[in-house]
């Protein structure tokens, strides 16, 4: 036992964090990256400039972003439970958790392209570089440094939402806190968690600084 709770409870806990975090972001990931190209291609002045579907998407990823996750989480209850039959536990978080880390990411994948030297747009487009080419080959490449840091800061963030997760019966660290720490008012165990949190992270900023400096 550690404060007054076994060590496979917390373990399970840690897992299911790691659970979350990891799988949110991957599926984040596949939709903020369409997102962000997209809005790159269609901004004004890009190179499939088209300001109609830039200020739709645009306007999408600012609504969802505006809404407090912990109110995400009760609103799209009902689409969750038709998703994954549940509207509780580990999984069921995967979809706000999704709902809400994909715009965000979208928008910090958006300014690492932005970044991008117009000089390396044009120099592919001299070449005769097909769009697809411009974005695969010289675009994200060379934006590669800005998208691992951004991405970086979104896992952080998302591994706070889940945190907040707990408070509907999510799981994970933050559960751990609130059911067992904070509700019976054990300090102890309240403390440890956050110290997770912190290891957690420590880590997560670690790899992605190093990975950002590998190009």
């Amino acid at each position: 036992m550690i404060f007054g709770i076994s060590a496979s409870k917390i373990w399970l806990s840690i897992g299911q964090t790691v659970y979350m975090v990891g799988i949110s972001l991957l599926a984040g990931l596949l939709i903020a990256f369409p997102l962000a190209i997209i809005l790159f291609l269609t901004r004004k002045g890009g190179i499939q400039q088209n300001q109609i579907v830039y200020n739709i998407i645009s306007a999408i990823i600012n609504i969802i972003r505006s809404v407090p996750f912990i109110i995400l989480i009760v609103y799209i209850m009902p689409f969750t439970k038709a998703i994954v039959g549940t509207r509780v536990g580990s999984t069921a978080a995967l979809v706000p958790l999704t709902a809400y880390i994909a715009p965000y990411l979208a928008r910090l994948i958006e300014n690492a392209l932005f970044e991008t030297d117009k000089g390396i747009i044009e120099a592919s487009q001299a070449m005769g570089a097909t769009i697809f080419q411009t974005i695969f080959k010289f675009v994200l490449p060379e934006a590669k440094g800005s998208i691992i840091l951004g991405i970086t800061t979104g896992t952080v963030g998302l591994l706070g939402a889940t945190a907040m997760a707990g408070a509907v019966g999510g799981g994970g660290v933050g559960d751990l806190a609130l059911t067992y720490g904070y509700q019976r008012f054990n300090t102890p165990l309240m403390t440890s968690t956050v110290i997770i949190l912190i290891i957690f992270v420590q880590i997560i900023q670690v790899i992605g600084t190093r990975s950002a400096k590998k190009r």
